[in-house]
């Protein structure tokens, strides 16, 4: 009896997968989607048998095992149930059959059944279903797979609810320093706020601007890192200096164009002829304006890549004067392009009434381009260009507007002054190059990073330490090795797993650098998918879908009676056993009587 049992108990596996992801999170104002989850979980577990094994994966950008091949037991199960959170990374959906595959293949059991636990959002399953159950087919084919779906409203402030009267606090160093109220917001529908933050000091300052609460705590607040300067210096090199309208003085006042008076404190700004550029320190310059800069020397192009590869920016405008073939050569110098494009050549792009092709209004979402996706489309259409450098873009380059942009670098393949456009002398102009400079000067742990995103942590020169330290918004300190890559020094935190401010330091001493990381705002689009389009997406397939209680426990009462089966016929067969061993016993009894018999009577 106590073998039979035993192997009865352990003859089914069973592999559990807990969505855990951002939209897990929402709230119907009693409980979340992930305590539901939790419930139905707890469901399947009450019709475990003890010394089954059981595996458990929760599920998220990173799928985490935390059960496996255990041999079950329902209070230890239970535990480690409950120390399991949702998470704000987003799912990663389609290495979900091959982890879970992994799983089942690795548990020894003659049946092996899988539950999917998980809100179905429709993000992410929408025109997904059917090419999953594809996928799942394998999986299918060794284990029976059951999908809990766990729905839940789709009220949330940022997605669907219309509602009015919301209030966004800003605040800096989590001190309240503005707050705006919004009177409403359609469904649907996106509102912009401007909340002044002043800053009294120069350093880093953590800057957030928070929504009243809604279903989903977890996007209502968003966060940035601003680094306060005294003043942004730029060198502005001129390849053209006597040439009236000079870029260097359009290129200065653009810069200085602030409304209210101010903007002559914020840039500082100074214009030299090029062949005066080696004489200059570039240390005391954050970005460096080459405006028809002719050529430079490899001694400059080298002085130039350090520059930039210190984090500092570098703005290359064309024109008249620029000899393409020494940019390309001087470009490459070390296998690495100080430009994103090699130059081809300049084409004239003016129809034949004299009129220059106008700026596409279409703006990719860049953060140079977004303060210009405001402006009214006259604009774009007044901006003309007659003379255009034909350019072929690197690889690791984005073209933005009519210019390539890589990192630190900005190439603008027209020219600076109106001989080739009147970009200059349109508002548009101060508008691009005040950002692009607030964009270059923007060290690397001031822009935002998003949940699930690598942290760096970068150095110009070996460190002293070996090793790095992120202090996570939870109060977890993570050390990172210290790598070379690429003639630099990084320290690299694979994955933030927690929205708020990380904080980056060089070692456990050293003061830190605040790191913003926000959750993926496509996330908070917390909508299931529509029923009908659930079992519509499984329909055919050997995928049971248990969207009740009544439901879930059917599925677990008829894989628990099909356990049962295997329990009856192995006891049959013990049975069976038993008896032939019995017999065959008699037997030999009887062969062994018989022959002592025969020898008797002879």
């Amino acid at each position: 009896e106590g073998i039979a049992s035993q192997v009865g108990e352990s003859s089914t596996g069973v592999i559990i997968a807990l969505d855990a992801s951002f939209s897990m999170q929402h709230s119907d104002g009693t409980a979340t989607r992930f305590d539901r989850a939790l419930e139905k979980i707890e469901m399947i577990a009450e019709g475990i048998p003890h010394g089954s094994p059981v595996s458990m994966i929760v599920l998220g950008g990173e799928h985490r095992v935390v059960a496996h091949n255990m041999a079950f037991e329902l209070e230890r199960f239970k535990a480690i149930l409950q120390d399991q959170k949702a998470t704000p990374e987003t799912l990663d959906l389609d290495s979900l059959p091959r982890r879970l595959k992994e799983l089942a293949d690795g548990m020894e059991a003659p049946r092996k059944e899988i539950y999917l636990v998980t809100d179905m959002q429709q993000r992410d399953w929408t025109d997904r279903t059917i090419s999953m159950g594809e996928a799942f087919e394998d999986l299918v084919s060794i284990a029976d797979l059951c999908v809990v779906p766990i729905q839940g409203g789709s009220d949330n402030l940022a997605i669907t609810a219309p509602v009015s009267d919301v209030r966004v606090d800003g605040m800096a160093n989590n001190i309240s320093v503005d707050t705006k109220t919004i009177p409403s917001i359609a469904p649907g529908a996106s509102e912009t706020v401007s909340l002044f933050v002043p800053f009294y000091n120069p350093g880093a300052v953590r800057i957030t601007a928070k929504l009243d609460g809604d279903s989903l705590p977890a996007d209502d607040s968003r966060r940035t890192v601003a680094v306060i300067r005294e003043q942004v210096s730029i060198l502005c090199v001129e390849g053209s200096p006597e040439r009236a309208g000079n870029s260097g003085g359009l290129i200065a006042t653009a810069l200085r164009a602030r409304g209210e008076g101010v903007g002559e404190e914020d840039f500082s700004v100074q214009s030299v002829p090029w062949n005066i550029l080696p004489s200059q320190d570039l240390n005391k310059f954050d970005v460096v304006i080459l405006a028809d800069v002719p050529d430079i020397t490899p001694d400059q192009a080298l002085r130039l890549e350090d520059f930039v590869r210190a984090g500092n920016g570098l703005i290359w405008f064309a024109g008249e004067n620029i000899k393409a073939a020494s940019w390309n050569k001087r470009s490459a110098l070390e296998g690495t392009p100080l430009l994103p494009a090699e130059i081809e050549g300049a084409v004239d792009v003016s129809d034949a009434g004299g009129l220059g092709r106008p700026l596409d209004p279409m703006l990719p979402d860049h953060p140079v381009c977004r303060p210009l996706r405001s402006l009214p489309d006259d604009l774009f259409s007044e901006t003309q260009f007659g003379k255009l450098l034909q350019v072929k873009p690197t690889p690791a380059s984005a073209t933005i507007l009519a210019l390539a942009g890589s990192g630190q670098v900005f190439m603008f393949t027209t020219s600076a002054e109106p001989a080739w456009n009147n970009l200059a002398i349109t508002p548009i102009f101060p508008m691009l190059l005040q950002q692009m400079v607030t964009y270059l000067t923007a060290r690397e742990f001031e822009r935002p990073r998003t949940v699930g995103d690598s942290l760096s942590l970068s150095y110009v020169d070996q460190p002293d330490a070996s090793d790095a330290v992120f202090d996570t918004p939870s109060g977890e300190t993570i050390t990172v090795p210290v790598r070379e890559l690429r003639n630099h020094y990084v320290a690299l935190l694979e994955r933030a797993g927690e929205a708020g401010f990380y904080l980056a330091r060089v070692s456990v001493q050293a003061p830190g650098l605040p790191i913003a990381v926000n959750v993926e705002t496509a996330e908070s689009d917390v909508k299931s998918l529509p029923e009908s389009e659930l079992l519509r997406g499984f329909e055919g397939t050997d995928i049971r879908v248990a969207r009740s209680d009544a439901e879930l426990l059917e599925v677990v009462a008829g894989a628990r009676t099909g356990q049962s089966f295997w329990r009856f016929f192995l006891l049959i067969a013990l049975g069976l056993l038993v008896i032939e061993t019995l017999l065959a016993g008699r037997g030999r009894k009887r062969t062994a009587s018989a022959n002592q018999t025969r020898t008797a009577a002879a």
